[in-house]
């Protein structure tokens, strides 16, 4: 091996992480990434198989000792997942053979374990994939719910990144025409028509982005969990109802008034949808400072809630919450037999009477928030990046100065802005974040 060569592999060494569940397990993956595969292949298993062909192979520490027998993948670069050349060992799931085999790899020349996300930026770094993907794939990874895996496995694919390059490329194309209308702006019967014709493709992409900037709200809430809120007087059933939804003891039950003075989260899957119900404190006037500043916290809740179940109990007195809030009304204890007024759902936790029509129309109140198909903004960082483009195009496209230089200008800031998106540009600080939170495999 040459200096140059030894230099390469160090400043860009081959990688090995268990790429499965850590722990006890029927079958390990462990992946291997790099320059130095092909060396490791022949080193632990005696020969490189096929590309893409799976072989059951012995695998040895290279001095005849066995490790494992494993089935051996290779895949060739760039047809990869990193775009380098891959080999992945489907081993026994045993501690002691994964470490012994981790050991053995990390032991060869030019090869060390993996930090987090690192195959993953490999493979965005190769072009495999864009940012918006890869997002989506760490929210696949994440994922818990039917909606979210919907809505992560489409991004993943590619629908964000491949309309963002439709834009872009649109604009790029606007461009072009105005640059033609500065190259021939002597020509009278010439530049009318382009700018026209820029500004017109312009407008087409603006009312595209307007399109995507909408389903943010519900992309972001698919993504994070829907808010639910159980809000109402001390002693309305909003903890028992609590803990009869999430199907395990939560919160305190008590007949004395003012037992839950903080905020309680439970993570729910409602028919695919992720809910974040939460339970607060009895809305109520109370001298005491800690009850006060739950009750506080509690009116803050209801404020950001997408919906809040405003509870009473039937042998309690009419109560509702801030009508500004989206809200459904539940009557709790029927088993009492008390009254159960206009508008109100009449349930039982005691019973199980009425919970299931309820967790019914919560689901219908909840989706009716957004669209049927998945959302394709669903960050923070996709929202800000939208906005700036519209924000530069709504500059261009109304401009009455006909100024084709102006115009250009604002098009190409609505282009930077695109390629924020997709991570052309200005990434780092955006990938160091995002990578860290991968597993050490992916």
């Amino acid at each position: 091996m040459t200096a140059t060569e030894t230099h390469n592999y160090e400043a860009h060494p081959t990688i090995v992480a268990l790429s499965s569940a850590p722990g006890r397990a029927g079958v390990a993956v462990v992946r291997v990434s790099g320059r130095r595969v092909r060396s490791v292949l022949e080193t632990i298993t005696g020969v490189i198989p096929p590309p893409r062909v799976a072989t059951l192979r012995r695998l040895s520490d290279g001095k005849g000792m066995t490790v494992d027998t494993a089935i051996v993948l290779f895949f060739a670069a760039p047809a990869s997942f990193t775009g380098e050349d891959i080999a992945e060992f489907h081993v026994h799931g045993s501690r002691a053979v994964l470490a012994q085999l981790l050991a053995i790899l990390t032991a060869l020349p030019g090869v060390r374990l993996a930090e987090a996300g690192e195959f993953t930026r490999r493979a965005f770094e190769a072009g495999k994939l864009d940012l918006a993907a890869v997002e989506g794939l760490a929210d696949l990874i994440d994922s818990e719910t039917e909606w979210q895996r919907k809505q992560a496995l489409r991004q993943m694919d590619g629908a964000l990144g491949a309309l963002a390059r439709r834009w872009r490329g649109e604009l790029i194309e606007a461009m072009s025409l105005l640059a033609a209308e500065l190259d021939f702006s002597d020509e009278g019967d010439v530049s009318g028509p382009l700018q026209e014709q820029a500004l017109g493709i312009a407008g087409d992409v603006l009312i595209s982005l307007r399109e995507a900037l909408g389903s943010f709200a519900m992309g972001e809430r698919v993504r994070e969990g829907f808010v639910l809120v159980l809000a109402g007087p001390p002693n309305a059933g909003k903890s028992s109802l609590l803990n009869a939804l999430a199907r395990r003891e939560v919160a305190i039950v008590s007949p004395i008034a003012g037992t839950t003075r903080d905020a309680l989260e439970v993570r729910l899957d409602l028919d695919g949808l992720p809910v974040i119900l939460i339970d607060t404190a009895g809305l109520r006037e109370s001298v005491d400072p800690v009850e006060a500043e739950g009750v506080r916290r509690a009116r803050a809740l209801v404020e950001r809630a997408d919906l809040v179940l405003s509870l009473r109990g039937v042998d309690s007195d009419t109560y509702r919450i801030d009508e500004k809030a989206p809200t459904l009304r539940v009557a709790t204890k029927s088993d009492l037999g008390g009254e159960v007024l206009d508008g109100e759902r009449a349930i039982s936790v005691k019973t199980g009477e009425g919970i299931p029509d309820l967790l019914s129309e919560i689901v219908v109140r909840l989706r009716g928030l957004g669209q049927a198909e998945p959302a394709l903004l669903t960050r923070e960082r996709h929202r800000v990046a939208v906005t700036d483009a519209i924000g530069a195009l709504e500059r261009a496209v109304p401009a009455d100065h006909g100024q084709a230089e102006l115009l250009a200008e604002d098009i190409r800031l609505a282009v930077v802005a695109l390629e924020r998106l997709v991570g052309r540009i200005d990434v780092e600080d955006v990938l160091d974040q995002l990578f860290a939170g991968f597993c050490i495999g992916k």
